[in-house]
């Protein structure tokens, strides 16, 4: 069993998140004006989300930067919860459409993460 991390650093990891975590919902508000539509606006946000976390896991160490915008900035960005309650709503609609955006969102998503970390790993050696 691993020992817990002291409460100095907890705390300090959790502050990093939270400032993350507020800017990550911020462009996330924003991205909402650009793409007022719900589902498409998640889409959007999650994909981008997963490339940029590919990216930054990638390039980055384990380090609290990368805690602040992996889980703070990225977790803040992207959202499953609305994915989820959007592809409820699409389904009584239009359930070939909620079905379509279930598969592009969650192949996208892994997708887009796959890129991100094969970019971030050949920026990385050049």
């Amino acid at each position: 069993m691993t020992p817990s991390p002291p409460v100095r650093t907890v705390l300090r990891r959790t502050a990093l998140v939270a400032v993350g975590g507020t800017a990550g919902t911020a462009m996330r508000l924003l991205l909402g004006t650009l793409i007022p539509d719900a589902a498409p606006g998640v889409l959007t946000a999650n994909i981008l989300g997963a490339l940029a976390l590919g990216v930054l896991t990638a390039r980055l160490p384990a380090s609290g930067l990368r805690v602040m915008l992996g889980t703070g900035v990225l977790g803040g960005f992207t959202t499953y919860s609305s994915f989820a309650v959007d592809a409820v709503g699409l389904w009584g609609a239009t359930p070939l459409l909620a079905a379509g955006y279930v598969v592009l969102t969650l192949t996208g998503g892994v997708a887009a993460a796959v890129l991100g970390l094969r970019l971030g790993r050949r920026e990385a050696r050049s």
